[in-house]
Parts: C-alpha cells; sequence; structure tokens
C-alpha cells in the first residue's frame, strides 16, 4: 500500500502528537501562505482520526489592494478541506510598533478573541526558517537571550493557547506539501520586499550564511535556539524558587541578593519587579535596580515604567507607590532611605 508523498507525511506527522494531546478545538491562522495551508490541510487530515474539532481564521488586515477577496478565496479553500467553523476577520491596523509590528498585533489580537470565544487554541504555521530568522533578529537586537531562544512550541498569554507544530519542518517541506496536494498558495508580498527586516534575512542573511558556512545554518540556528532555551527555563526555576524564599512584605534582602550569581539574581528581580505589576522592565532598569544591590553607594529611588520606583532602605530593596507632584505633608512615607554606609 502506497502511502502519501514525503513532504505530506512529515507535515501530518508534525501535527499528529500535538493534536492528540488534548480535547480542545483547533483553530489553524491561515494567510493563504504555503506554511499555514500546509500546517491547515495536516490538521484536517488528522483531525479525522483524532476525534479533535478543527477550524480556521484567516485575517484580512485590509493593507494591500484585493485583500477582502484575497481572504475570501482562503476561506473557501479552507472549507474545502473540511475545517470548520472557517472564519474571516477584518482588522484595523494601527501603527504602534512600524508596519510589521502593527500587523501582528492586530492579527493575534483578533485570533486571540475568536479562541478565547470559541474555547480553542490556536495553531501558528511558524517554520525551522521563521525559527532561524528570529534567533539572528535576537541577535542583532541584542535583545537578551530569551529572544534569542526563538519561538516556544507552546505558549499560554491571558488563557489562550498558542500553538506551533512545525518549527522542526523547513519552509521548502511545507511548500513542497502544498504542491503534491495541488492546493493553491498566495505568496505575500511583503514577505520579498527589502524594505522589511525579516525580508531582507530571508532573501540576503541566511542564504549568504549558508554559501559560506556550508550549509545547515537554519537547522543549526533553530537547534542553538531549542538548546538555549532549555538552559534558560532550567535557570527560570532556579529563579521562582529563589524569589518565593526571599521576598516578603518588606521587600527583598540586599545581602542575600547579592550573594547569588548574576543570572539568578536578574531573573529573581526581573521576577519580583513583574509580580509588584512594573509594566515593560527593560535591562537598563534591571542593571539600575541590580546597582542597589551589587553597586551600593548611597544612590536614591531608581524610577520604573508605570510610574513606581525602587530603592535601598534597611538593607532591603522595596517598591515606592508612583511619584505625586505636590504631595501633602500627611501623604509623604514615614521610612527614610538607606544612607550611605
Amino acid at each position: 500500500m502506497t502511502g502519501p508523498p514525503r513532504a505530506v507525511a512529515v507535515l501530518r506527522t508534525a501535527v499528529r502528537h500535538g493534536l492528540r494531546a488534548g480535547d480542545r478545538p483547533v483553530l489553524v491562522a491561515c494567510s493563504g501562505g504555503a506554511d499555514s495551508v500546509a500546517l491547515a490541510a495536516a490538521l484536517a487530515f488528522e483531525s479525522r482520526s483524532a476525534g479533535v474539532p478543527v477550524g480556521a481564521v484567516t485575517v484580512d488586515h485590509g493593507l494591500q489592494p484585493g485583500s477582502a477577496q484575497r481572504a475570501e478565496r482562503t476561506a473557501q479553500l479552507l472549507r474545502g478541506l473540511a475545517l470548520d467553523p472557517v472564519l474571516v476577520r477584518r482588522v484595523a491596523v494601527g501603527a504602534d510598533g512600524g508596519p510589521e509590528g502593527a500587523a501582528r498585533a492586530a492579527r493575534y489580537g483578533a485570533l486571540a478573541a475568536v479562541a478565547t470565544d470559541l474555547g480553542a487554541r490556536v495553531a501558528l504555521g511558524h517554520t525551522l526558517d521563521d525559527q532561524a530568522e528570529t534567533v539572528l533578529l535576537g541577535l542583532g537586537r541584542g535583545s537578551g537571550p530569551r529572544s534569542v531562544a526563538g519561538m516556544v512550541a507552546e505558549r499560554t498569554t491571558d488563557g489562550v493557547r498558542w500553538w506551533r507544530p512545525l518549527l522542526g519542518v523547513r519552509r521548502a517541506t511545507a511548500r513542497e506539501a502544498c504542491a503534491d496536494q495541488g492546493l493553491p498558495v498566495w505568496d505575500d508580498p511583503w514577505n520579498a520586499d527589502p524594505a522589511y527586516t525579516r525580508a531582507r534575512l530571508r532573501g540576503e542573511v541566511l542564504p549568504l550564511m549558508e554559501e559560506v558556512l556550508g550549509g545547515g545554518v537554519a537547522s543549526a540556528l533553530a537547534r542553538t535556539a531549542e538548546l538555549l532555551r532549555d538552559d534558560l527555563d532550567a535557570l527560570d526555576e532556579l529563579a521562582a524558587a529563589q524569589l518565593a524564599r526571599l521576598a516578603g512584605g518588606d521587600g527583598l534582602g540586599t545581602s542575600e541578593l547579592a550573594g547569588l550569581p548574576a543570572a539568578l539574581r536578574r531573573r529573581v528581580l526581573r521576577g519580583w519587579l513583574r509580580s509588584a505589576g512594573v509594566p515593560d522592565v527593560q535591562a537598563v532598569h534591571l542593571r539600575a535596580v541590580e546597582a542597589l544591590v551589587t553597586a551600593w553607594r548611597g544612590q536614591g529611588r531608581v524610577d520604573l515604567p508605570g510610574g513606581a520606583g525602587a530603592l535601598r532602605m534597611s538593607g532591603r530593596l522595596v517598591l515606592s507607590p508612583p511619584v505625586v507632584r505636590g504631595p501633602r505633608p500627611e501623604d509623604a512615607p514615614h521610612t527614610r532611605e538607606e544612607s550611605h554606609p
């Protein structure tokens, strides 16, 4: 008995275990491109034996001529694969974060809303090649090890489960699977537009690296991300245990923090700030707060995003509320900052 073509089999194998890992419905985020169409076809096939409902959502960003018609054609293709429900969502793309970032935010917002309404998890078509590009972006921007560790296969954010089953599958394999099944795909011209950073990585940087280093670069970058994630997860678990041990209503003890390895100490501090509701903690904020522990010279309050501040008092780190201009005398704090030793 002859099985499916190799590429089709690879896609079906990639989704099989994750699809059966839970009984929640799955929604495929499908743009009409080869990656997401191949993912939709694989899930449609595997859902028959898994007994898990699979639907799809295609998002119309309204940024290119004919986008509404293209979204409807994608929806028709998905209905032809027997996915149900198949939904089209039109979004308004803002300006924050540049064109790519704004479109991504609008898209994910629409997907999250549908998933919440239906109690479903969202399957995304990111491939090994997307992972390699993400790692390079993180390296180039110097945005820390979590960025270099790339995308994770599964993550829950605000109650929505995001699932990326194709992170081990090459983009070319997904395209081949579509061709083998006679599935039409749409190539977004933005993906080849050199005005966008990721497009240049895809079309110029990675091919050059493959040529110079003799091939295998995308796989090596994805493998590096996976190894780094394992290390970071272990550090995060250790930091969470230390934070639970050290944190109290009167802040964090600086002597105990100072004795921790730097990588662990910074994670404890970041977790402490986030648990207190401090938003968007950046490296510059973290370094300044850490200096209250490791380079204490009598410095005062460190201003943080959201208006709160961190300061050192009586050998402990504490958070102070946002500064209010012109406070009344009775509102002034009754504690004093630790003086210079």
